[in-house]
């Protein structure tokens, strides 16, 4: 569980930085969804970015929480049309359980 204080710390941490996905005009695909997943389980925290003509009938935080459930992540902000994920890495002595 996140606390306030952390998700603060994450939003200051990724403001300065450019989003490392963008989410194209299909939406949240699969393959999307696995990049997002690989990228998370590498550093755990993902900036990501949705194009307009990917929004065409839903909305921004719509696709976020989409794709932050089909990753198992925590949606930490949605503005515009930026999201950011957080998903706690596993620690080596668990990914050999």
């Amino acid at each position: 569980m996140l606390t306030s204080k952390m998700k603060r710390r994450i939003k200051r941490k990724l403001s300065a930085e450019k989003p490392a996905i963008w989410v194209g005009k299909e939406g949240a695909t699969p393959r999307i969804v696995n990049e997002v997943s690989r990228q998370l389980d590498k550093r755990e925290i993902v900036k990501a970015r949705i194009l307009k003509s990917a929004l065409k009938n839903e909305e921004a935080k719509n696709v976020a929480s989409k794709i932050a459930q089909q990753t198992s992540s925590t949606l930490i902000d949605v503005r515009g049309h930026t999201f950011i994920l957080y998903k706690r890495r596993k620690k080596k002595s668990e990914k050999s359980l």
